[in-house]
């Protein structure tokens, strides 16, 4: 799983450190997309014995009377698959793919665990409540006995006059973490921020927010997150005292996720590095990171779609809300092949159809491929998006017989010919044409709602026409009354 990973990684150009949102006080270090590579081991300042230890050398008179019992778990489960990964995500726990007590050298999207084998899922690190029943099916570790003072309620009632804030700083003293504190001027801070990106086309190339993403921070085994808000802006719950180590988790709020490593962690995630505690404000361009902008858009794309699929504008079925989303940087082709949602579809033709990264298929089900090679622009990446997610909402009406027959068509043309849909000839070529109809038009409508101006063409030299679409639309339809006609019982353009 390792080396499937390195090679979807491999797919992008990587930029130093260097991109525009960096800040003096942020240390980003050596970032990639590739595997975390790790340190030293740490003394974690946040264990039970730590605690106890500094405050002895805080409030010797009072320590022999105040019991530091831990409030968490630092512990590490080992999924057998995919559905025990999920029963734990369900269960709340927020997990990390690497373990939390060791110096990160090489900040990345993912490790692997040498000691895993690498089609296995690897140790899922996590800090869990001291009342958490661990299931019984589920192999795990627990690895250090914690205490954080903000899930201690006598902590919080503000019980024995002890400043447990300064206990903390004391803690990352004794344990030799120290440079990782802010300076005594500044006070203990929660991490807030926006997370934006450009599109140079529209809004005047002023920042759109990066809307219902997810900020995961850390101090070692003190987590916190919280969802971006439509405008990207973000709070999340706990405060800090040390520098945090920021990053993005691309699983929406509205529950679609965004990358191919989901077994590995929910979805991709794209490190921010480390960063002072108050929080970060990251614009994100086309000349930012390569797959951090296209992340970025993509989120953005869908996000705004299942907005608009509401009765009052678009009055569209929303794709399923469980959508998982590829994106491959060296690929032109996409698809919606719908695979997470049940199609049923021949997996050889649909290797053949994704190239190099056919590998993964055996792994991972996707519902949406995009390839983003030559999309250069944030509108380019939105046209493409919107077109296959133009798609998802027609599997939402159509259902999956008639999706295989059109799905299938679809690859075995792009395999066989070489060409994106054929020449119009073969078994199921109608669902082809109704279905690349209904996507190419609205890819060119909502571009045009976005962008405005002459309604783009894309799709129009295509055998099967989609601008007969367009002709209703501008003739008063609207598109809501369109898709009705476009139900399971219609599979070619003629069909009475």
């Amino acid at each position: 799983m390792a080396v499937l990973l390195a090679i979807v990684a491999a797919g992008s150009c990587q930029k130093e450190a260097s991109d525009p949102y960096l800040t003096d006080e942020t240390d980003f270090g050596e970032l990639s997309h590739e595997q975390i590579v790790l340190g030293e081991k740490l003394d974690d300042p946040y264990s039970v014995e730590n605690v106890t230890k500094a405050l002895a050398v805080l409030y010797p008179t009072k320590a022999d009377r105040v019991e530091v019992a831990e409030t968490d778990y630092y512990v590490r489960f080992l999924p057998a698959d995919e559905d025990q990964y999920f029963r734990l995500v369900a269960s709340g726990l927020e997990m990390m793919d690497h373990p939390l007590d060791y110096r990160i050298v090489r900040d990345g999207d993912w490790y692997h665990d040498p000691g895993v084998a690498e089609d296995d899922i690897t140790w899922q690190y996590a800090v869990v409540p001291r009342d958490y029943v661990f299931p019984e099916d589920i192999r795990y570790e627990v690895l250090d006995r914690c205490y954080i003072s903000e899930h201690d309620p006598a902590t919080r009632a503000g019980g024995e006059g002890i400043d447990w804030e300064a206990v903390e700083r004391e803690a990352f003293r004794l344990t030799g973490n120290e440079d990782l504190l802010l300076p005594q001027t500044k006070a203990k801070a929660k991490p807030q921020g926006r997370i934006t990106v450009v599109d140079d086309d529209a809004n005047g190339g002023k920042a759109f927010g990066v809307s219902g993403v997810k900020v995961v921070c850390n101090s070692f085994v003190k987590f916190s997150s919280g969802y971006t808000d439509r405008d990207g802006y973000y709070e999340v719950s706990k405060k800090y005292s040390s520098k945090v180590r920021y990053r993005l988790l691309f699983k929406n709020e509205k529950g679609f996720a965004i990358g191919v490593n989901l077994i590995l962690i929910p979805a991709s995630m794209s490190a921010l590095g480390k960063g002072p505690s108050e929080g970060l404000d990251v614009e994100i361009t086309k000349d930012s990171d390569r797959k951090l902008f296209t992340r970025c858009v993509v989120n953005n794309a869908v996000y705004e779609y299942l907005e608009r699929c509401n009765e009052d504008d678009m009055d569209l079925p929303c794709p399923p809300k469980n959508l998982r989303i590829w994106l491959f940087q060296k690929l032109k082709v996409s698809s919606a092949c719908m695979l997470r949602q049940g199609a049923v579809i021949d997996h050889s033709v649909l290797k053949q159809f994704l190239g190099e990264y056919g590998s993964l298929v055996k792994l991972f089900l996707p519902d949406i491929t995009l390839g983003l090679k030559g999309a250069e622009s944030y509108a380019d990446i939105y046209s493409i998006t919107c077109h296959e997610l133009a798609h998802a909402s027609h599997f939402m009406q159509v259902g999956k017989d008639w999706w295989d027959k059109f799905i299938f068509y679809i690859l075995t043309a792009y395999v066989s010919t070489g060409e994106t849909y054929g020449n119009g000839s073969g078994e199921n070529a109608g669902y082809c044409a109704v279905g690349e109809m209904w996507a190419y038009y609205m890819q060119n409508r909502m571009f045009n709602d976005r962008y405005g101006g002459i309604m783009p063409v894309a799709g129009s030299s295509y055998w099967f026409a989609p601008q007969i679409l367009r002709y209703l639309d501008e003739r008063g339809m609207t598109r809501a009354e369109i898709f009705k006609a476009l139900t399971d019982q219609v599979f070619d353009r003629y069909a009475k």
